[in-house]
């Protein structure tokens, strides 16, 4: 049975394993407020296997009875995260398989592989920075000068977006998830956003080029092109998501091995490998803590509790990666040579799951090893104690990484 009282979430992210705890020892699904909204989360691994799977719950928000009656709307500060364009990331079905056709392809095996020597370039390029920054000794922000732009970077090269339009891009997006945006900014954000990328769809259905946003206008053997609306949406999205995760990513790993020197001697000693270390850091600290939502098209009863027909579901995939009955009585702790590491959902299950999973893998692999070879020696500057997260109720998001390099 879930809690009658709704779990508030906290907006300003103030105590994140607290509030992970208290979803997990709530059951496997419970009551939740989202900044004065009631859904309802998922908190277990299995069950959440099985939800995101259930074609009773959908993409689409027309579903949400809250929405449709008028009870949730423009001011409701995360509407722009579940009232979206038209995407692979708003439908179902046949239709979401055609929307995402041409992202699978763009990043399927073989092309990331024909990624990896910019991704490596890329990552020497900012590791110079990172050494300029703080060559006389003094901290450096990790996140900042290296953990952002080097996605941000990566998915620009990949989506067609010029670098000089990065900082203006991150400067929207950061303003878009942090709850400390005045509604009205946002949704004015979310314009400039819409502005910004129909002229980028509309200039490379004039100009095609080797990017993956011309590859969305373009009819080719790949399969047929997507409408403006269509390549709009994906793009957006895409670019959203294509840095946000790989920054936690890289962000969380370096601070879960800078607290445990043990495991991180393991690790530089080749006694475990990197890929073994990012899904452990995605299990146990993953880059999205709830992921915004799901609707219910009928009744779908689960043990004892009925999501009734128009609810909204959540998937609380930070307490999912902590299930004890997955990963032990240590599901809590932070362990490099875990057998279950990889059994988590940080990038989400079923048709959904990230289509960019696999290039934030590629990333943290390039990026984690050439980190600490380059500063063995690297070291948190702060206390942990004294790091927190940006007010971002989805994101597991640092504000900052403070860290000295010698």
């Amino acid at each position: 049975m879930s809690s009658q009282c709704p779990i508030a979430i906290d907006p300003m992210v103030g105590d994140l394993a607290g509030e992970t705890a208290r979803l997990r020892d709530a059951g496997p699904i419970t009551r939740i407020d989202l900044m004065g909204v009631t859904v309802w989360t998922v908190t277990d691994h299995a069950l959440a296997r099985q939800l995101t799977t259930d074609t009773r719950l959908v993409k689409d928000i027309n579903a949400w009875k809250l929405f449709a009656d008028g009870v949730v709307g423009n001011q409701w500060p995360l509407i722009g995260m579940v009232d979206v364009d038209r995407s692979m990331f708003s439908v179902d079905g046949a239709e979401h398989r055609r929307l995402r056709l041409k992202t699978a392809q763009a990043l399927a095996p073989r092309r990331l592989e024909e990624l990896r020597p910019r991704i490596e370039a890329l990552t020497a390029e900012l590791l110079d920075d990172l050494a300029a920054a703080g060559a006389d000794g003094t901290p450096v922000d990790l996140k900042q000068v290296f953990a952002y732009p080097l996605p941000m970077r990566v998915v620009g090269d990949l989506m067609g977006v010029a670098r000089e339009d990065h900082a203006q891009l991150l400067d929207w997006y950061k303003k878009f998830f942090s709850v400390m945006t005045p509604q009205d900014e946002r949704l004015r954000v979310i314009g400039e956003l819409d502005v910004y990328f129909t002229d980028q769809v509309r200039k490379k259905i004039a100009d095609p080029g080797d990017d993956l946003t011309s590859a969305f206008v373009v009819a080719d053997e790949g399969g047929e092109a997507l409408t403006e609306e269509e390549a709009i949406g994906n793009i957006k999205a895409l670019v959203a998501a294509g840095h946000e995760t790989t920054v936690s990513l890289i962000v969380n790993t370096v601070r879960a091995l800078l607290n445990e020197p043990e495991q991180l001697a393991k690790v530089l000693a080749g006694e475990v490998d990197w890929k073994q270390v990012i899904e452990e850091s995605l299990r146990w600290d993953g880059p999205v803590s709830h992921l915004l939502m799901r609707f219910a098209t009928e009744d779908i009863t689960v043990g004892d509790t009925v999501i009734e027909k128009g609810e909204g579901v959540v998937m609380s995939y930070r307490a999912v990666g902590r299930d004890f009955a997955v990963h032990g009585e240590t599901a809590d702790e932070f362990d490099v040579t875990r057998s279950t590491a990889n059994r988590h959902l940080a990038f989400g299950y079923g048709p959904h799951i990230c289509p960019g999973a696999a290039l934030s893998r590629l990333e943290a692999a390039i990026a984690l090893p050439a980190l600490f070879a380059r500063f063995p020696n690297l070291r948190l500057a702060v206390p942990d104690s004294e790091l927190g997260n940006l007010p971002v109720l989805t994101q597991n998001d640092l504000a900052a990484l403070p860290i000295t390099l010698n």
